[in-house]
């Protein structure tokens, strides 16, 4: 073939220092104080770009339509330097490199193109790429908004409560030196030290607010939250499916585009930051390396399901890979859609319910004692 990934591996060096990559599952395409390029405008951009070079533009040409198209200042200047170091006679791969909004990935997908002659394809690709990761974004935020917003209010409910309510009636169970019991000392207790300690935690939330981007950024750190995250009922399996989605949609493009399949598990490994997937990737990019299947290299992972392995297995004996992958990638983006929705209708009575328990342990503790004292006063 015309182009060399033996050295793949070694061409992330030519991005820079520390060149993030796609972020993972909830942060992940969410840039608060600067969303240049998010992952909402390169769908646009690349679906845009594909439907020009197909329609006989020029790249250049392209990218000055494109340019005109962009609203914010960063979006543009970004796409005004990739037109003149185009025109300056880099190829479009080498342009990329210049900014870190792009990710190896889109690099080594836009190089192949470029080299194989199907940049049109790749482009359109990427968009499809991009627009299913936006779509399974949606989702996500579509599913955990209401709980969310129902537990945000649970929380300022049950703080009111501690810091206003509960300080009323301990007032009047010293004044009238009632024993308290157990539970309501307890409760009495947690109004105190909310009551002592409260601008604390708020300082800590702020503080973990906007550090959160920094710690998601240390390896470790990160990846013990998504181990925890696979860890949790019901969201786990949810986060799993739409990393197992971006995992077969990466492989379908790159197997479109004639990428070996050792070579495509480096780049989807290098695209798509989530630990347990991450690691399963390094291992089996090892086990192919030394002659395993890529079915048998996926069987000794649990993070990929028994469909997967076994529609796998198929497609390495009929010559269908790219197919199938396809095909498991429609899939795993319904099984996304239905997971999300079936998320957001469990989640909803669980937080009313946990919800309901707390208060109701709060006014059993504060009424208990108004019980014994009513007795005593008759």
């Amino acid at each position: 073939m015309g182009f060399q990934l033996e050295n793949i591996a070694l061409k992330k060096n030519e991005r820079g220092k520390s060149a993030p990559l796609e972020k993972s599952f909830l942060k992940r395409e969410i840039h608060v104080f600067n969303n240049a390029f998010s992952n909402k405008i390169k769908e646009d951009f690349y679906s845009e770009l594909g439907v020009l070079i197909k329609a006989g533009v020029s790249l250049r040409e392209g990218l000055e339509l494109i340019e005109k198209s962009q609203k914010k200042k960063q979006n543009k200047a970004i796409v005004n330097t990739l037109s003149n170091a185009i025109v300056s006679g880099s190829s479009f791969s080498e342009a990329l490199k210049a900014h870190k909004q792009f990710t190896n990935y889109e690099l080594y997908s836009i190089e192949i193109g470029e080299e194989t002659g199907t940049l049109s394809r790749v482009t359109e690709q990427l968009g499809s790429f991009f627009a299913r990761k936006n779509e399974q974004r949606r989702n996500l935020i579509s599913a955990l908004t209401y709980p969310i917003i129902i537990l945000s209010t649970a929380v300022l409910v049950v703080l009111f409560m501690l810091h206003y309510v509960v300080p009323m009636f301990q007032d009047i169970f010293e004044q009238q030196g009632v024993e308290l019991p157990t539970i309501t000392k307890f409760i009495i207790k947690a109004s105190e030290l909310l009551s002592s300690y409260g601008w604390v935690l708020l300082i800590l939330l702020i503080a973990v607010f906007f550090i959160r981007p920094l710690m998601k950024k240390k390896q470790r750190i990160k990846a013990f939250i998504d181990r925890v995250t696979l860890r949790l009922p019901f969201i786990g399996n949810f986060v799993k499916t739409v990393y197992l989605s971006q995992f077969t949609q990466a492989v379908a493009l790159l197997t479109a585009s004639k990428v070996p399949v050792v070579n495509s598990i480096q780049l989807v490994k290098q695209m798509i930051q989530f630990s347990p997937l991450q690691n399963a990737l390094g291992d089996i990019e090892k086990q192919i390396l030394q002659g395993a299947s890529l079915s048998d290299s996926l069987s000794q992972h649990k993070l990929f399901d028994d469909k997967m392995i076994a529609l796998v297995k198929v497609a390495e004996e009929t010559n269908q890979t790219e197919y199938v992958f396809e095909r498991l990638n429609m899939q795993y983006n319904t099984q996304v859609q239905q997971q999300s929705k079936m998320l957001s209708t469990l989640m909803e009575p669980f937080i009313i319910l946990i919800v309901g328990v707390l208060v109701g342990i709060i006014l059993i503790a504060m009424y208990l004692p108004m019980f014994k004292l009513s007795s005593v006063m008759g």
